[in-house]
């Protein structure tokens, strides 16, 4: 399958933030207030998390500038991904890498402008990534979209997660507000603060069975697992 798409219109759903107006700089942005932590956790959450087999289905929602996707090749080199993005110029960032850098052979890629709520009936995959994602929605949109994402599992699948962590108080408290407030300006981010995203994943039953701790704790690696389904590939957590 060619990674290039027809260029599909807007998303029917409103977006919890279209970062476009960023897209340049964003991975700089993020380099630069982080250093490298937010790719490590990413790339060791990919690592602990991704399923066996040797194609297996991979939904990425919000996926940015593509960065993630040759972290998923380099693990699962004929993975089949649906790259699920709302902002048009950073499927247009991530076009030109992989005009760049082409998926390796067996490997195939559907890049689709959207959200979550643009998921078509009956789509499931072998695991879902949600990279630096739930933090965006309002607290009011939150659970919605956990069930969709929830729906989008095939049975066993895990749901791999890396987030920032809530933080009521010290430096970690003054870093998302530092970070709701600019994505706030920069790319009219409705979210003000952080939604309760743990709970609302345990909520839905899922479990943690693998974690870790990156830059002084305020980011979290997650592989999420329903209880009494076989664990994905487990590695310790470690604690902040």
């Amino acid at each position: 399958m060619s990674p290039f798409t027809t260029p599909t219109p807007p998303p029917a759903h409103p977006p919890a933030a279209d970062f476009g107006p960023v897209a340049c700089v964003y991975d700089a942005l993020a380099g630069l207030a982080f250093g490298g932590a937010l790719r490590r956790a990413q790339r060791a959450t990919l690592v602990a998390g991704l399923p066996p087999g040797p194609a297996p289905r991979v939904l990425v929602l919000g996926g940015g500038a593509g960065w993630v996707l040759h972290e998923i090749w380099r693990q699962r080199p004929r993975a089949q991904v649906l790259y699920l993005e709302v902002s048009g110029a950073m499927l247009a960032r991530t076009r030109a890498r992989l005009r760049r850098h082409p998926a390796p052979a067996g490997a195939t890629v559907e890049l689709r402008q959207g959200t979550e709520a643009d998921l078509r009936p009956n789509e499931q995959f072998d695991a879902v990534v949600t990279f630096f994602v739930l933090d965006c929605f309002t607290e009011a949109a939150l659970p919605g979209a956990l069930a969709r994402l929830h729906a989008a599992h095939a049975p066993g699948a895990p749901w791999l997660v890396t987030d920032f962590r809530p933080a009521r108080r010290g430096w970690r408290r003054w870093l998302l507000w530092a970070m709701y407030r600019f994505f706030g300006l920069t790319v009219g981010l409705r979210a003000q603060r952080l939604p309760p995203w743990p709970q609302g994943l345990a909520a839905l039953g899922w479990r943690p069975g693998w974690h870790r701790y990156f830059f002084g704790g305020a980011v979290v690696g997650l592989v999420l697992q329903k209880p009494g389904l076989l664990p994905v590939q487990i590695a310790p957590g470690t604690a902040p």
